[in-house]
């Protein structure tokens, strides 16, 4: 399970998190929804440490781990893959050897094993003869797929995807949805999805919880949110430019 309580950051005068609070359940994706520029990839850097809170605790697996010696944060790290949101690779190695890093890193497998865990990892995100290309020779839905099996090539019980779906166009957004949702019921993996895309939310998270003004605005399941009250978060989910005088979502 992962849990941030009460968690606090900010940036010089900038507040970015203002009490952000959230469980996420072994099992579920729970989808982090919210504006641009609200904190949603400040929150999830959090759980891996890239980030520490100013207060506030996060915890994985009952461990805090703002309280982890480095060693201690390492072994917490190779259960929790991060997608990041362009992918992120290394341009001067090729497609196997991007994914194959962090096993080799690890030192836990052979180098046929190694060469095994990738082409197994590849084939699970659809691009078995893509190991011996480089990123510069694939598409964006491509390279975001490659994100994916580098993140499961370490096999974490918990996976952090942060937008990963932006810049892709419809169909090739789908694919990706479809790649999350394929890891959740193959892997088991739990997972944590930023995103301002609501189809991409709808379709593929168990719960989803918005972020609004450093905190968490609601949280429910697909459908208590399509059917929230809410005027904030109504307002972000049908993309509507306003409130009215009543703080019903309008056009302008």
């Amino acid at each position: 399970m992962i849990q941030l309580q009460d968690v606090h950051k900010a940036f010089g005068e900038k507040r970015v998190l203002s009490g952000f609070s959230l469980d996420v359940a072994e099992g579920e994706t729970m989808v982090v929804i919210g504006y641009s520029g609200t904190g949603k990839s400040v929150a999830i850097k959090h759980i891996v440490g890239l980030l520490e809170p100013d207060a506030g605790r996060v915890i994985v697996d009952d461990l805090e781990v703002g309280r982890l010696r480095r060693g201690e944060l390492y072994r917490l790290r190779e259960r929790i893959g991060y997608v990041f949101q362009f992918a992120a690779l290394f341009d001067s190695l090729s497609i196997g050897e991007n994914v194959a890093m962090g096993l080799r890193k690890q030192g836990k497998l052979s180098h046929r094993e190694v060469d095994a865990r990738v082409h197994e990892v590849l084939e699970l995100v659809d691009l078995p003869d893509a190991a011996d290309r480089f990123p510069a020779e694939l598409s964006g839905g491509m390279r975001k797929r490659v994100g994916i099996a580098r993140a499961i090539a370490l096999r974490p019980k918990y996976i952090l995807y942060d937008e990963p779906t932006t810049g892709l166009d419809p169909v090739t957004s789908a694919v990706i949805d479809e790649l999350m949702i394929r890891m959740r019921e193959k892997l088991g993996v739990s997972a944590i999805v930023i995103t301002h895309d609501m189809r991409s939310a709808y379709r593929v998270g168990s719960r989803i919880a918005m972020l609004y003004d450093g905190r968490v605005r609601q949280v429910g399941t697909v459908d208590e949110i399509r059917h929230t009250r809410d005027p904030v978060v109504r307002q972000f989910i049908e993309g509507k430019a306003h409130l009215d005088a009543n703080g019903a979502a309008g056009d302008p």
